[in-house]
């Protein structure tokens, strides 16, 4: 079984930064893709950035050029810096894992909330 756990939530004002972690534990695991998703109030959750092992990343258009994403292998770590954060980027952020043991699951964390609030 693996976990993710998130961290680096919290309050911020519009035109601040965070920088959001999440950290996959367990027993001999592989990871395929990790990244983030979120969901605000009353909408579906979106992909926000996911990055593979090869380190191709993806973003969402409404964080394109704010947001980065990056991993530290040893560590099984990801991170997402985010910049230049605006209300509507209010929301739960989750983590998401593609990852491979005997099978290939999809894991979540438990979700982390960013409130970007003046």
């Amino acid at each position: 079984q693996v976990q993710l756990v998130e961290s680096g939530g919290g309050l911020v004002q519009p035109g601040g930064s965070l920088r959001l972690s999440c950290a996959a534990s367990g027993r001999d695991f592989t990871i395929s893709i990790m990244g983030w998703y979120r969901q605000a109030p009353g909408k579906e959750r979106e992909l926000v950035a996911t990055i593979t092992s090869a380190d191709i990343t993806k973003y969402a258009d409404s964080v394109q050029g704010r947001f980065t994403i990056s991993k530290d292998n040893a560590k099984n770590t990801v991170h997402l810096q985010m910049n230049s954060l605006k209300p509507e980027d209010t929301a739960v952020y989750f983590c998401y894992g593609y990852i491979i043991t005997t099978v290939r699951n999809t894991y979540w964390g438990q979700g982390t909330q960013v409130t970007v609030s003046s």
